[in-house]
């Protein structure tokens, strides 16, 4: 397993560890790939994909309204 120093406290800390064990400063480089990770995650929970809205089950249902809709005003 690889071991590195912690700047701060000079004890000895997995480099896959997020924090050191001992003082509990964040390791510089596990944060960091962890920050990307987590950001691309939350950006693609809010970006909208218009081909899945497309291919959705509620697409019908839409479709049949609007087509409803259009029936009703041109019949009166």
């Amino acid at each position: 397993m690889n071991q590195k120093k912690c700047p701060q406290c000079k004890n000895l800390v997995s480099v896959t560890a997020p924090t050191c064990l001992f003082c509990g400063r964040p390791n510089k480089f596990v944060t960091n790939t962890y920050v990307k990770r987590k950001w691309d995650k939350e950006k693609k929970k809010y970006e909208i994909n218009l081909f899945e809205i497309l291919t959705s089950k509620n697409i019908l249902f839409i479709s049949l309204v609007v087509v409803t809709i259009i029936l009703i005003f041109t019949y009166k």
